[in-house]
């Protein structure tokens, strides 16, 4: 199966990428079939040099069936050249677990109730 991925080139820090079709089974930075151009992500996002394509190249390979990443179909959405795919819905790992969210709702609504209790005479004393 063949994949239209990124390659990682660049020193440490500075980060430099080559966008590829490659067989899926190749190592990441490994052998790879032909380069379809390049992304730099220090560049500003308006700079025109920051993602560059071959488009007939990549329409080709395409059509012969190769299945570009989530990223690399990120660029290719921005250039017109395929339909956004939808977006994923992210984890909820970084959420806490069950208990902990009712510790956090009954520790707002304590919160509110306090903030009610305390509203009270302040607008009675403000009335007389």
């Amino acid at each position: 199966m063949l994949a239209i991925r990124m390659t990682r080139h660049g020193t440490k820090k500075r980060p430099f990428f080559h966008i590829v079709v490659a067989d899926s089974r190749s190592p990441r930075d490994g052998r790879f079939i032909e380069k379809l151009g390049t992304y730099n992500p220090l560049l500003p996002r308006e700079h025109a040099q920051r993602i560059t394509l071959d488009k007939e190249r990549i329409a080709h390979w395409l059509k012969v069936g190769a299945q570009p990443s989530d990223r690399v179909a990120k660029f290719l959405a921005q250039a017109e050249m395929m339909k956004p795919r939808e977006r994923r819905e992210q984890t909820k790992k970084s959420q806490p677990r069950a208990k902990a969210q009712e510790r956090l709702k009954a520790a707002a609504a304590s919160a509110v109730a306090a903030g009610e209790a305390a509203e009270k005479p302040a607008a009675e004393a403000a009335a007389t």
